[in-house]
């Protein structure tokens, strides 16, 4: 099946990080590696902005590690914590830095080769949190900067027309610092969604 035609466009990730990180949930984050795809509806992301976001990579100005954040959106920013790579997607207009981290996953295609990745048989771990998705996915360093609006990518993010019925949102995960805004956000009652999972408030 040739899903090309539902790739998201450029214009898609020109938006604010708040309003991408919304509505990328129900899309369908896309892995292609030679003759296989592996897949999965992402059900979980988190926003983050430029300087004034002191839990953001862009928080100390521009610098070597984190210039794609000021290029324009639709490109993928890929870095390491804790030794998990994360993806993130770069949004809005050029100069002004922001990007959406993809937190978890609802896996679709290829589930087999992402256990594999893993090393586990669990489906409902495969794929729920940000660093578990990479190495279902072989997502890493090599992959930084690329553009997910090409159906030559080898990541890309389609609408394939999943609904999505309720969002929950929260503060972001794992930050010592943020801002007074919710800004992670997940499908309600997704088992999928990283912990913890309880609808503290609907967006």
């Amino acid at each position: 099946m040739n899903f090309n035609k539902n790739i998201l466009s450029k214009k898609f990730y020109l938006n604010n990080a708040k309003i991408v990180a919304v509505n990328l949930l129900g899309k369908v984050l896309v892995r292609r590696m030679d003759d296989k795809i592996l897949s999965g509806i992402i059900v979980e992301t988190e926003a983050y902005f430029g300087e004034n976001d002191p839990a953001s990579r862009a928080t100390k100005g521009y610098k070597n590690f984190n210039k794609l954040m000021w290029e324009e959106g639709g490109k993928t920013f890929i870095y390491m914590v804790h030794g998990n790579w994360l993806l993130n997607i770069v949004t809005s207009p050029q100069n002004i830095p922001s990007a959406v981290l993809i937190r978890a996953l609802q896996p679709l295609e290829g589930i087999e080769i992402m256990k594999k990745n893993r090393g586990i048989d669990n489906i409902y771990r495969l794929t729920s949190g940000p660093g578990m998705l990479t190495k279902a996915l072989k997502i890493d360093k090599s992959l930084n900067g690329v553009e997910v609006t090409s159906p030559q990518s080898p990541i890309c993010i389609e609408d394939r027309g999943y609904k999505v019925f309720k969002i929950c949102c929260s503060h972001r995960i794992g930050v010592k610092r943020d801002l007074p805004e919710k800004l992670r956000f997940y499908i309600k009652d997704n088992p999928f969604v990283s912990l913890p999972r309880k609808c503290q408030q609907y967006l």
